[in-house]
Order: structure tokens, then sequence, then C-alpha cells
């Protein structure tokens, strides 16, 4: 890449001013060549493999952080979905096999990684069992391990089975993390239409048609959008439209060239650069902070969700024009414990439940981080998932839900989850049941959407 000394300059304004990062640089790993008939020889293997590729990647990356004066925050692993690797295991093997993956993050001084998941948005495998049965333990004794599953896509509908047992799982993780505000929530997500190269928790795996290892970034700058749309009080919306893309269009250069140094220093591809605007709790760092100043008073008002639609395609189309390998979800995150607008919504009473699940309609994933209260049932769990998964489903698009039930918290309180996973107001819920729906079972058909060929 061949950067000029005026990019070299905005990009450290940008960093010095504007809270420009690096959120995370992802290696993914493929583990499937790890699986072995006997229990503790996979183990050693599975262990043996994430750290010969990635023990390097903390101290690479600070290296390069030093040398271009970007901040890298997070340094992360996505592996393999670990759920193909249990074939012949039992529930207990497999929450073993979670401690070896914690056990890998923190020797390579990872904050997390990914991949103690599942596919089986269409059908589950003796293994798919064995790590769902396995998941809420398996993430409440480990600190760093992030699990996902998949339970729709649009070529194959929704499988209910397991959006049933996921509501269950999602109670039964927040119960045994009572104490810690149900935290064991927060590292698992539950896709429709997952991507295999996100490089962001808690949803980040290495996808089967990815090669044996690659890094992956992810680059977050609402603060730079934000600012950038401070300058021109008066554009009308296409030329906002014009700056916001224009602005991710630098920000996706500098990025690039971060990510692909990184790659360089360990030896391993390139693969994408995801351009999500991923807010966190800093002053002016907020997504919902840049759809109030493209005119809505608070976020979740009326026009919220065209200010969101409007942003989000700017992303798309400035992070497309800057760089050929923009991949993973792209767009705009809207997690509402990491963002102070978004709480200050929810707090103000203009951002409700409902009005964010219609969000993700046009975001680039779906219900995010959010506290809910504890009298929340595993079946309304499950409905809230449903109707997420028919959004992503029909729409082609990933969404995804990663929702805290928070044991003996009532709506309003507010909870603390610290560091990146900021603090949340708790919502309500419906209080009508969801039951008779989440109990009849099934596969959902896929819609019409899917017939492409």
């Amino acid at each position: 890449m061949n950067i000029g000394l005026d990019e070299i300059t905005e990009t450290v304004r940008m960093v010095q001013m504007e809270n420009l990062d690096i959120r995370t640089v992802t290696i993914g790993i493929d583990l499937k060549d790890c699986a072995d008939a006997d229990f503790s020889a996979m183990q050693t293997r599975v262990y043996d493999k994430i750290v010969s590729y990635a023990k390097n990647l903390k101290p690479y990356a600070e290296q390069v952080e030093k040398e271009y004066g970007v901040p890298i925050i997070n340094k992360r692993i996505a592996v393999t979905p670990i759920s193909e690797l249990l074939g012949n295991a039992t529930r207990e093997q497999a929450i073993e096999l979670a401690k070896t993956l914690d056990k890998a993050a923190a020797d390579i001084g990872v904050d997390f990684i990914g991949g103690y998941s599942a596919l089986v948005h269409k059908g589950v495998t003796k293994g798919d069992q064995v790590l769902l049965d396995s998941l809420a333990e398996a993430l409440t004794v480990t600190d760093r391990v992030c699990a996902s599953i998949s339970v729709a896509t649009t070529r194959t509908g929704i499988n209910m089975d397991v959006v049933k047992q996921m509501g269950t799982i999602i109670k039964e993780a927040s119960e045994n993390t009572r104490d810690q505000d149900g935290i064991a929530c927060a590292k698992l997500v539950v896709f429709s239409n997952p991507v295999e190269d996100n490089p962001f928790m808690a949803g980040a795996f290495h996808g089967t048609g990815e090669g044996d290892a690659v890094l992956n970034v992810g680059v977050s700058g609402p603060g730079v959008v934000l600012n950038a749309l401070k300058k021109h009080p008066e554009a009308d919306l296409g030329e906002v439209s014009q700056v916001i893309k224009k602005t991710v269009f630098k920000i996706t250069r500098a990025g690039e060239l971060v990510g692909r140094a990184v790659a360089d220093q360990l030896d391993v591809p390139f693969g994408i650069l995801d351009l999500s605007l991923a807010p966190t709790n800093a002053l002016n760092d907020s997504v919902a902070e840049i759809l109030e100043e493209i005119g809505v008073e608070r976020v979740g008002t009326h026009g919220t969700i065209a200010a969101l639609a409007l942003m989000n395609d700017a992303v798309k189309k400035g992070g497309a024009m800057a760089s050929s390998y923009v991949g993973g979800l792209s767009g705009a995150f809207i997690p509402v414990s990491e963002d102070n607008g978004m709480i200050q919504g929810v707090n103000d009473g203009s951002l409700t439940l409902p009005k964010l699940e219609a969000m993700t309609c046009v975001c680039s994933v779906g219900l995010d981080m959010i506290a809910l209260s504890g009298e929340a049932s595993a079946e309304t769990l499950s409905g809230i998932i449903a109707d997420e998964a028919a959004i992503g489903m029909i729409n082609k698009k990933t969404t995804a839900v990663r929702v805290i039930p928070v044991p003996d918290k009532e709506e309003g309180t507010m909870v603390e989850f610290g560091g990146l996973l900021g603090r949340a107001p708790v919502m309500g819920v419906n209080p009508f049941s969801s039951e008779g729906f989440v109990k009849r079972g099934g596969r959902i058909p896929a819609p019409l959407q899917s017939l492409i060929n």
C-alpha cells in the first residue's frame, strides 16, 4: 500500500483527537486437523496449534502499534467451531476442551478466544448437541472463551428446536453467574446468517472455508465520523452521506496498513478488514451521537432508522472504495451497554427494545449487549431470538442476539459489566408469553428469497 504524508498526518490527528483505534486484530486458526479419538491427545494438539500460531500475536501487535502510532486495543483468537471436534466427546470433555482454549488464551495474553461454536441452522449433529449441552457451564468456568450459535440462514430457514434450547441456555448461564449480574451471557451470541471472517467478539469463529490461519482486523472510528459531521451542520442528507464515506475511506486505509503489518510479522495471510463503527463508553465515541448529529433529537425517536440506514450504507461504500478486502460485518454496531448515547436514550425513554429490534433491520448486526429484567423467561428469550433470526433470514443479512437477563434486577436498574462491556440500564420485556409459539418447535422454512439459483 502507498500511503501519502498527508494521510499519515491526518491519521495521527484522528488517533490523538478523535478516538481512532484498531479495535481488534484477530488471528483465525483452523483446528480440524486436531481431531483425535484420544481426547487427551486432541486437547494437547489444540493447545499446541493455537500457541504455535498465536504466541507472538500480542508482542508483534504491540510492536506495530508503536511503529505506526495507532492503538491496537485488543488482540484476539478465533478458532474452528469446536462442535466439529466433539463428535465422540461427552459433555464433561467438552467443558475440559473449553478450559484448554481458556488456558491457551491466558498463556498467550489475549483477552478473548472465539469459536466455542456450532452451526445448527438446519440440523444438529452429535458433536453440536454435546456443545449445546455444555455451553452454559463452559462459559461459566472460563474467563476468555466466547461462544456463538447459528440458528438460521436465508437458505435454510430457522431451526426453532435450537432456538428453544438457546433460551434455556441463556437463562442457565445467567443464573450460573448470578453474583456477576449474569456476565457469562455477554460471551454468547446467537446468529442468523453468520459470517466466517468476523474479527469481533463474542461472535468470531474461524470459518470452514478459511485457510489454516489468517489475520482479520476490526477498525472502529465513531469519534472520527462524529467529528467530521460536526464540521458540516448545514449539509443536506446526501452531503452527510458523502462526508461519512470520505471519512470512512481514510479510516479503512489506516486500518488495512496496520493489519497487513501485523500479518506480515506473524507470517500469515491478511484476510479482511471489518470496518464496523463499534462504540465505547469514551467521550464522543458513540454511534447514537452520530445519529443525533445527523438530526434526531434523541436516538430512538422517529427518523432514527432512516438515519442509521444512511450511515450504515455510507460506511460500507466508503470502506469498499478504500479496500478490496472489506469483509466481516462492516457497518454500525448498536450495543447498548457500550454506547453512552444509547444508554442515555434508554434512560430518557426514547429508545426501547422494540425500537432496537427495528433498528437491526438496517444496522450491521443485531440486539447487542442489552441487559434485560431477570424476570424474562426462557421462552421470552427464545421469542426474541426467533424474531431477530427472522429479520436476518428475510433480509438476507447477519443479525444476532446478545442479551443478558440480569438475575434479581428490575427494569430501570443500572448494572456495571466493566471494561469494554460497559454498563447498561435494565430493559423490560413484553409481559405476554411466547411459550405456545416456541414449544411448537420444528423448522421455519426458508423464504422465497432463498431460491436464487
